[in-house]
């Protein structure tokens, strides 16, 4: 049986998808009975040459391809929001198939996407838009379907995860960066990934497949790893601790925490042992137990084998005359205030090197109901002294306020990184 496409963006994914359906494209006819074509192509810069796929007509102008009645799916991975979102839904309501790898759609507008696909009876597949090459939407809709998931915790981004990997290694920050550009980890403009927007995307989008409810991007906490400096992995090291960019989502009596930012695990953690751009997704499931994703989690290979897969299940609907499950959000679900949240925490000051500045720190501190369970003290030059606190558990509303306190009581204290230890749920 054979599908033709409609391809929207032919960058690195588009084309990664192009060389698939090429070079393994025997394969998958042997394996599926199905054969894919691409007949027309979306681009946006019209002075760009491209090497096109034989027999694709290409566009400038995505109702075109939309409209077209030879296009059987369309797949969207020209990133982006405003046309790719026109793209995708545009699509739907003309009872098309689409297969997206657009996290920033599925994140923002998930709901109004899903009502278009349900509405027109039209299939929506998003694999891509996750863990890039590692299979994670479909298992959870699929294999684990019947596991109530309790809680997930994991690393979403490659190049955060790269950074942090190098800087274990003694590189600092800004080159450990330069060096993901130049690997092709980072964009020219990485901001999204240091700030931890593009990982909140993914967990967005991960969490209402996983937990079953209508998740908001803005609901979700966000902190990146631009504060960081190499001293702090090398300090989390000596605790006997990884700094790695966690996303963390867990249902806690009918409450939804979802969480990103830099957090230390034990290094006997199975996620501490996730190095460079590799990604993974720890689950746990009330019948399955834990079950780790392991893989790439970006990259034009990686990434197109996951909008191939989708592909290919979209076709099968279409040839067995049904649609596939869509979202499993259904429900509604509080999300919990971040405040609420309980774990241990790394503090590092720096302070005047004067007697009783860490008998007062220590003292302010305990005074707010945080104590502390171990410190470390490191003389620096021109008489000022590190002091790395880790506390015991503690509400984070609680730290706030006895951080406030301190700036207030003790002279001569600075703040330099506020890092969370992974809480017990997350271990």
């Amino acid at each position: 049986m054979k599908f033709k496409l409609g391809l929207c963006g032919l960058g690195t994914v588009g084309r990664g998808v192009v060389d698939m359906l090429t070079r393994n494209g025997r394969t998958i006819a042997e394996r599926t009975g199905l054969e894919f074509s691409v007949t027309r192509v979306l681009v946006r810069d019209p002075a760009k040459e491209r090497d096109l796929p034989p027999g694709a007509r290409l566009t400038f102008d995505y109702r075109e391809l939309i409209e077209d009645p030879e296009v059987d799916i369309v797949v969207e991975v020209m990133g982006g929001r405003d046309t790719a979102l026109e793209v995708i839904l545009g699509a739907l309501r003309g009872g098309k198939s689409v297969v997206t790898a657009n996290k920033e759609v599925m994140a923002s507008f998930g709901p109004e996407v899903f009502a278009a696909a349900r509405e027109h009876g039209a299939d929506l597949f998003f694999e891509a838009s996750v863990g890039g090459g590692i299979p994670l939407i479909r298992p959870l809709k699929q294999c684990l379907v019947g596991n109530e998931v309790s809680s997930l915790l994991g690393i979403l981004n490659g190049t955060s995860n790269y950074i942090l990997t190098r800087m274990a290694a003694g590189v600092e920050f800004s080159a450990a960066l330069r060096e993901a550009q130049q690997r092709g980890y980072a964009e020219a403009d990485p901001r999204a990934d240091l700030e931890g927007h593009d990982a909140a995307r993914k967990l967005a989008i991960l969490a209402a497949v996983a937990f079953g409810a209508r998740v908001k991007v803005q609901e979700v906490y966000t902190e990146g790893i631009g504060g960081l400096e190499a001293r702090d992995v090398e300090y989390a090291a000596r605790l006997g601790w990884a700094v790695k960019p966690l996303v963390m989502g867990d249902m806690l009596e009918g409450r939804l925490s979802l969480r990103v930012y830099p957090a230390l695990l034990p290094l006997s953690h199975p996620l501490a042992k996730v190095d460079g751009a590799f990604n993974a997704v720890l689950l746990e499931g009330d019948f399955v137990g834990r079950t780790l994703f392991y893989g790439q989690g970006a990259g034009g290979a990686p990434t197109a084998s996951a909008v191939v897969g989708d592909i290919i299940e979209a076709a099968r609907n279409r040839l067995n005359g049904h649609n596939g499950v869509g979202c499993t959000c259904r429900c509604e679900v509080q999300v919990a205030d971040m405040a609420e949240h309980v774990c241990q925490h790394y503090l590092r000051f720096v302070a005047r090197d004067v007697p009783g500045v860490l008998g007062r720190a220590a003292s302010v501190l305990g005074a707010c109901g945080v104590n502390i369970h171990s410190v470390l003290q490191t003389p620096l030059e021109r008489g000022e002294a590190e002091l790395v606190f880790v506390t015991h558990p503690v509400r984070e509303g609680s730290l706030r306020e006895a951080l406030a306190e301190l700036r207030r009581e003790v002279s001569g204290l600075t703040l330099r990184t506020h890092l969370r230890l992974a809480g017990v749920a997350e271990l």
